[in-house]
C-alpha cells in the first residue's frame, strides 16, 4: 500500500557546485570520447600493434632490428604518405606501404566528419551537456512537461531549494534562458521513453511532477515511472477525473491535481471579494484556509479573537487592523469593521464564516 510521503530540501546533502560541475564535466567528456572513440582506437591499434608487428617482420627479412619507440612513427610516415626509404622487395611489408596511407585516409576523414557534424549540430552537444549536468543529481525533483504550468512548478521548487530536472520533447530558446537561469537541466527529448527518464536520474529522484497537457501521455509516464522506480513520489496534473481515480487507486500516486480544480476556488473567492486556498483534506476531513475582509455589521465585528475562535471553532493565523499585521494575535484583539483576517478552519465552517460575513454586508446595504 502507497502512503503520501513529504519531500522537504536536503540543502545540507546537496552536491557543492564546483564538485557537481566536475563530475558534469567527466561525464560530457566520457559522452563525447564515445563519439571520437573510433578513429582514437584504430590509430592507437595501428601505430603500436602494427608497428610492432612490422618490426618483427622486417627482422624475419633480413634486416636490422629497430628500437620498438620508432616502431610506430614508422607507421606514421607510411599513413602520412612519407615513407622511409624505399619499397621492400618482400610482399609482407610491401602491403604496409599501401595499406597504412588508406588507414590514414580513413582515421582523418572520419575524425573530420564527427567534428564538423558536432560542431554544426550544437543541439545536440547542448543535449549531452545537460544529460551530462543531470546525471549527477540526487535526491532531486522531475518536471516532465514544462509548459505554463511546468515552468511555474520548476520556478518554485527551484525558490523552495529543491534541485530540479525538467523534461520536454521541445524547449524553445526562451524557456531554456529561463531554466537556465535556474540552474535547472532540460532534457529534451520524449518524457515516455525509460531511456529519457534514465538520463532524467529517475532511478535517484526523490519525486516526478507529470504536467502535460495530455492525460494519456501523464497517464502512460506514470505507469512508465512507477515501474521504473515503485518508491517515488508521483505526483500528476489530469482533466479527467475518471483517469484521476483510477491513478489513485491502482498506480498509488500520491497526488492528482487538475488546473480548473486548483483555479475554482480562486475564481469563487475573487467573485465574492475573497481569498482562498486549495482544499486540504486531513483524515478525510477537508481543511481551508482565507483571507477576507469583515464587513460592516459583520457578526465580527466588535469580537475579540479569542471569543470568535472559541464560538465558531476556527483558528485565525492573522490579524490586519490598518497597515499592521500579526501574526498569531493575541486573544484579547478586538476586531473591527475593515480589519483583515486569516483563517484556517474545517471547509464547511469556511463557506458559513463567508456568507455570515456577507449577510453583514448586505444588511448594511
Amino acid at each position: 500500500m502507497f502512503h503520501p510521503r513529504l519531500v522537504i530540501p536536503h540543502g545540507y546533502r546537496r552536491i557543492h557546485s564546483a564538485t557537481r560541475f566536475i563530475r558534469a564535466v567527466w561525464r560530457d567528456t566520457l559522452a563525447l570520447w564515445g563519439e571520437f572513440n573510433r578513429p582514437v582506437i584504430i590509430f592507437m591499434v595501428t601505430t603500436l600493434g602494427g608497428g610492432l608487428l612490422y618490426g618483427e617482420l622486417l627482422v624475419i627479412g633480413g634486416y636490422e632490428r629497430l628500437p620498438y619507440y620508432d616502431l610506430p612513427y614508422l607507421i606514421l610516415q607510411m599513413m602520412v604518405f612519407e615513407p622511409p626509404g624505399e619499397i621492400p622487395p618482400q610482399p609482407y611489408l610491401t602491403v604496409f606501404w599501401y595499406t597504412m596511407p588508406l588507414i590514414g585516409l580513413y582515421i582523418i576523414g572520419r575524425g573530420a566528419i564527427d567534428f564538423v557534424r558536432l560542431f554544426f549540430n550544437r543541439d545536440a552537444r547542448r543535449d549531452a551537456w545537460e544529460a551530462a549536468v543531470a546525471s549527477t543529481y540526487r535526491n532531486h525533483i522531475i518536471v516532465l512537461g514544462v509548459g505554463h504550468i511546468g515552468l511555474r512548478v520548476t520556478r518554485t521548487l527551484v525558490h523552495m531549494g529543491f534541485d530540479v530536472v525538467a523534461i520536454d520533447i521541445h524547449v524553445s530558446d526562451v524557456l531554456d534562458a529561463e531554466l537556465r537561469s535556474y540552474h535547472v537541466p532540460a532534457i529534451v527529448a520524449d518524457g515516455r521513453l525509460p531511456s529519457t527518464l534514465e538520463a532524467a536520474g529517475l532511478k535517484y529522484a526523490r519525486a516526478i511532477v507529470v504536467c502535460t497537457s495530455d492525460d494519456h501521455l501523464n497517464l502512460e509516464v506514470t505507469m512508465r515511472c512507477r515501474d521504473l522506480n515503485p518508491d517515488i513520489r508521483i505526483v500528476v496534473r489530469m482533466w479527467d477525473n475518471q483517469f484521476a481515480a483510477q491513478l489513485n487507486r491502482f498506480m498509488g500516486v500520491e497526488a492528482v491535481l487538475s488546473a480548473s480544480d486548483l483555479a475554482a476556488p480562486a475564481f469563487a473567492g475573487a467573485a465574492v471579494g475573497i481569498e482562498i486556498t486549495q482544499t486540504l483534506k486531513i483524515n478525510d476531513v477537508e481543511y481551508s484556509m482565507i483571507r477576507l475582509d469583515v464587513q460592516p455589521d459583520s457578526f465580527m465585528d466588535g469580537q475579540t479573537i479569542d471569543v470568535l475562535q472559541e464560538d465558531n471553532d476556527i483558528d485565525i493565523v492573522l490579524h490586519g487592523h490598518n497597515d499592521a499585521m500579526e501574526v498569531h494575535p493575541d486573544g484579547d484583539i478586538p476586531v473591527n469593521a475593515g480589519d483583515t483576517l486569516v483563517i484556517f478552519a474545517r471547509h464547511d465552517k469556511i463557506t458559513d464564516i463567508v456568507s455570515r460575513n456577507r449577510l453583514g454586508m448586505n444588511g448594511a446595504d
